[in-house]
Parts: structure tokens; C-alpha cells; sequence
């Protein structure tokens, strides 16, 4: 039997097949201005990968934005929150995992998960874009970059500056200030991803820090906030072998072959 997981966040959106607990095929779109469209969307183009229809599927949970929308539009059969699925998904790569940080496009939220994967805490930031994926999209357009360049090009920053404002919008304006002084993209780069993950670490604060930790969502592929999470917290961060972006989709699909046992 094959089990589908959707997870339509706020930039994009993920669906993922399973059988037997593995996934058979993904996709993963920009998201469209109505979730229940990116849902049908990006689930009929994982199916297609497989020669599939919808009616292929047993079960199929929704997650993210819209979710209860997917849901009524017969997309799905239940929907769960995004933290029971990225501590599922993450649970199922890595079962040694016990804090998960998911930061996606206009939130971010720390997890705590115990040795069988159950969700023990949580904590999230979803009252502003700093810390989030959008934050860093605005500063990536601010530097003429696109969202995957400004990590490597971060990486390669010899002299960070410090961003002294905390809101989005006066950080636009902040760089736009060290650009004109002529200070290296390269470096306001680096500074952008110290101050994205001094952020995310004051979220982590908040509900501690268990070993090991690991990332989900699109800034996971992030490699200079990713080494500067390292450093201020002091650990490793545990990394897939799937695409990080796909792993809330990934925990509905699962949460869907459990759903279906129990609703047999």
C-alpha cells in the first residue's frame, strides 16, 4: 500500500509517497497564492513519477499552511501540525535525534523529540520574519543574489559585520549602507548568516538544547548558518540523506500509514 504526506509552507511546498515506511518518489514546488492549488499540484507530480493516481494512495495527511483546506478538498484524508510531522520525519532519518530545528519561510520552531521519536516540547517564532526563511530571501535580493548563492558566498566573508537592528526591514537598510560604504558582499553575507542563526540559537535557548541536533526545512541547505548554529551551540549538526525540505512531508506520509491502521 502506498501513503502520501503534503506540507504546503509559506515558499514552498513538498509531497512525498511512501511504501512500506520508504519513499518511492517526491516533488517540491514553489508555492502557488492558493495552498489547495500547490497541494494538487505538487502531489500530482509525485504520483506521476510513479505512473499513479490519487486513488493509488490508502492515506493521505495534510500539513502546513491550508492544511485543513487540503483536507476538505478531499486532498487528504486528516491533517497534522507541522511539528508532530518534521519530529516524525526527522525521527525517521535519524532516530538518535533528539532536537529538531525547522526553520521555514515565516516561522521557525525548535523540537524536542524522546528516543521514540514522541514529541516532548516545542517552541516557536512566528510573530516576525527574522529568523526565518523569509528574512533571508529579502536579504539575498538585497545583495543581487539568489537564496542558494548567498551561503557559499558567505562562506567565502573574512570580516563579519554586525547588523545592529533586529527588524527585517531595517536590516534591508543596513545593508544597503554597507554596500554603499563599499564593504565586500562577500562579508555582509557572512554577517546576514551570524545574525540568522544568533536568532534561531536565542529560540533554541528557550526550550534547551538536547544531543544530537538537526535541521529541517530550506535554510537547513544553508551552509554558512548552518556553521554558525554549530559554533554558538557548541554541537554537530546531524545531516539527511534526503533533501531537508522534504522531511515534514515526509513525517504526514508516515503518520498516514499509522493513521490508516488505526482507522481500519
Amino acid at each position: 500500500m502506498y501513503f502520501g504526506g503534503i506540507d504546503v509552507g509559506s515558499l514552498t511546498a513538498q509531497a512525498v509517497i511512501i511504501k512500506n515506511g520508504a519513499i518511492c518518489s517526491y516533488h517540491s514546488i514553489r508555492v502557488k497564492p492558493n495552498p489547495v492549488d500547490s497541494a494538487k499540484t505538487v502531489l500530482e507530480a509525485a504520483l506521476a513519477q510513479k505512473g499513479m493516481q490519487r486513488n493509488d494512495l490508502t492515506f493521505t495527511v495534510s500539513t502546513g499552511y491550508g492544511r485543513e483546506q487540503i483536507q476538505k478538498e478531499g486532498l487528504s484524508q486528516e491533517n497534522m501540525s507541522e511539528i508532530s510531522c518534521h519530529g516524525k520525519g526527522a525521527h525517521s532519518i535519524l532516530p538518535q535525534v533528539r532536537t529538531i530545528i525547522d526553520i521555514g519561510g515565516q516561522d521557525a520552531k525548535v523540537i524536542r523529540v524522546d528516543s521514540g521519536g514522541e514529541l516532548m516540547n516545542f517552541v516557536m517564532n512566528d510573530k516576525c520574519a527574522a529568523g526565518t526563511g523569509r528574512f533571508l530571501e529579502v536579504m539575498s535580493k538585497t545583495l543581487g543574489v539568489t537564496i542558494e548563492e548567498l551561503g557559499p558566498l558567505a562562506l567565502k566573508g573574512q570580516n563579519f559585520i554586525e547588523m545592529s537592528n533586529r527588524c527585517s526591514i531595517f536590516c534591508e537598510t543596513e545593508v544597503h549602507h554597507f554596500l554603499q560604504r563599499g564593504v565586500p558582499r562577500e562579508d555582509v553575507a557572512a554577517g546576514i548568516c551570524r545574525t540568522m542563526a544568533e536568532r534561531v540559537h536565542a529560540l533554541v535557548r528557550r526550550i534547551g538544547v538536547e544531543k544530537e541536533v538537526t535541521m529541517t526545512g530550506g535554510v537547513a541547505k544553508n551552509p554558512a548558518v548552518r556553521k554558525e548554529l554549530e559554533r554558538i551551540m557548541n554541537v554537530r549538526l546531524l545531516s539527511y540523506t534526503i533533501d531537508s525540505q522534504i522531511v515534514g512531508a515526509l513525517g504526514a506520509a508516515l503518520l498516514a500509514q499509522q493513521l490508516s491502521g488505526v482507522k481500519k
